[in-house]
């Protein structure tokens, strides 16, 4: 395949609406957790959860029969109207999406018995507030090691520059600041496999993992090299970093 062709793939794919993860084909190897089972375990069906960055939705929309009520907020509108799109078609009546930012949660002191957060930020303090008492923060985040291979190919990358763990202990501290006192805290580094060009691209294209990827003509030839240094029979091998707490308070 040529740079010609993966800047044509770069340009369909660019046409594609909202993050939906799910029709990429990838196969991990050494996960040490599932993020959706770490909730659910947390969960005994009274709940009210608040899923803070929730994007499109999708995520939500499977967590939603495991509690009483869901609500979903983002920042961006574009997210919240694609969620609630999604909501409609999975037919989730006691599910709400709310357009909201983070830092300053529109809702009365300890209206949530769990509130989570995947790979998007929050505000401690704010967490803390609206979560009732003896009630469970869940996070997990993007670590500094994900998608290293890459990053060092393009020489520019989501953690260039940044501490390993330094994301990690920031959370900690702010939680611990926040008034939580029973943290635990993991990590893990898993590899990945992506099984197609277009699948990588896709990544490439709707994560924030090589900033302004396409931009530059020499970004096309660097990703040839990549695909062609890193193919295996598997698929094309990067490098997956999270970590996860789970916070009461």
């Amino acid at each position: 395949m040529t740079k010609i062709d993966y800047k044509s793939l770069y340009d369909r794919l660019g046409a594609i609406n909202g993050w939906d993860f799910s029709k990429v084909k990838c196969l991990s190897e050494g996960v040490a957790w599932d993020y959706g089972s770490e909730v659910t375990r947390a969960c005994t069906g009274t709940e009210a959860l608040l899923d803070i960055g929730t994007g499109g939705g999708e995520q939500l929309l499977k967590l939603a029969g495991f509690v009483r009520q869901a609500v979903g907020i983002d920042n961006s509108a574009a997210m919240i109207e694609t969620a609630r799109s999604n909501g409609r078609k999975a037919n989730q009546p006691d599910v709400a999406f709310l357009e909201m930012d983070a830092e300053a949660l529109d809702f009365p002191d300890r209206s949530f018995q769990i509130v989570i957060c995947r790979q998007a930020p929050f505000e401690a303090k704010e967490v803390a507030r609206v979560l009732a008492d003896d009630g469970v923060f869940i996070t997990q985040q993007v670590g500094g090691r994900d998608k290293i291979n890459l990053i060092e190919a393009f020489g520019r990358g989501q953690s260039s520059g940044a501490s390993i763990d330094c994301l990690q202990d920031q959370y900690i501290t702010e939680l611990n600041e926040a008034g939580f006192t029973d943290i635990r805290s993991s990590r893990y580094d898993a590899a990945e496999y992506y099984q197609t060009a277009e699948d990588l691209i896709f990544l490439l294209k709707h994560a924030p993992i090589i900033p302004d990827f396409g931009q530059a003509e020499g970004d096309f030839e660097v990703l040839r090299q990549f695909i062609e240094n890193n193919r295996t029979e598997q698929g094309i091998r990067t490098d997956a970093h999270r970590f996860l707490i789970v916070a009461r308070k």
